[in-house]
């Protein structure tokens, strides 16, 4: 069923990317940023959290938020590959000394940046909780959008080791955003019906943020070409299974649990 795929879509990039960020929680580089990273996952958190209430109506067979969330393999998720990557860089695992702040922001910049858009075209919906969800999402990533372009601005045009490791990382995950623009079976049918959008018609927008933020952080727009990723049809890298696995072992542990 697309629109119920085109759901899942959104709430596994969500709950996936806040598991991401998460991980820096207590490990932040300042305290202040420790909070904003925290209350960024909060909120994609939250988007997931409404997106899999509404994908277990449309399932209408007794899943929830949590089963959506806890007990679905890695193959079952449509979440884009970009958002299951470790944040030091292409190798699997979780070594704290390893982790880079800089893969961070970036990721976040440029998932924000078709998010932004995303969400904004989706308030016009014809399915009306989708567009509900929109609205609410939109002004959450709009600071997610802006809080991550701020810091880009400050890695891109800081220090020497900063600007080295801002565009190492921009030169890292560039390629794996040509998945924005693949069109899915479920994304097409979903466009058709007026429920989704067709984001490879937002390609030139988010170019065009893209493009400002990096000329102001004195940073250069790398080659996207290479394989194309596609996590959102479940074909996903290595690292989404360990992802999952830490954030799905303690409802798997206590299946029967009530939180």
């Amino acid at each position: 069923m697309a629109h119920l795929d085109y759901v899942l879509h959104l709430a596994d990039s969500a709950i996936v990317l806040g598991q991401r960020n998460a991980e820096w929680c207590g490990h932040g580089p300042i305290l202040e940023e420790d909070i904003a990273m925290a209350n960024n996952s909060l909120d994609l958190i939250g988007q997931a959290r409404m997106l899999y209430q509404y994908a277990a109506t449309l399932k209408n067979d007794g899943s929830t938020e949590d089963s959506l969330a806890y007990f679905r393999s890695a193959q079952e998720f449509k979440n884009y590959t970009i958002l299951e990557l470790p944040h030091h860089g292409p190798l699997v695992g979780y070594a704290v000394d390893n982790r880079d702040y800089a893969v961070t922001i970036v990721r976040n910049f440029l998932y924000s940046a078709i998010m932004a858009l995303i969400w904004e075209k989706l308030q016009t919906s014809r399915d009306e909780q989708l567009a509900a969800i929109a609205t609410k999402s939109l002004k959450e990533v709009r600071y997610h959008l802006r809080h991550s372009h701020d810091w880009l601005v400050r890695f891109g045009d800081g220090t020497e080791d900063s600007h080295a490791r801002a565009q190492a990382a921009l030169n890292h995950l560039m390629p794996y955003t040509q998945e924005f623009w693949t069109f899915s079976d479920f994304e097409s049918s979903a466009s058709k019906s007026g429920v989704g959008i067709n984001a490879t018609q937002l390609k030139e927008d988010w170019e065009s943020i893209v493009h400002h933020a990096l000329k102001e952080a004195k940073l250069d727009m790398p080659s996207t070409d290479g394989f194309v990723t596609t996590g959102k049809l479940g074909a996903h890298s290595e690292h989404l299974g360990f992802l999952l696995d830490e954030m799905q072992s303690l409802a798997r542990a206590h299946p029967e649990g009530v939180w």
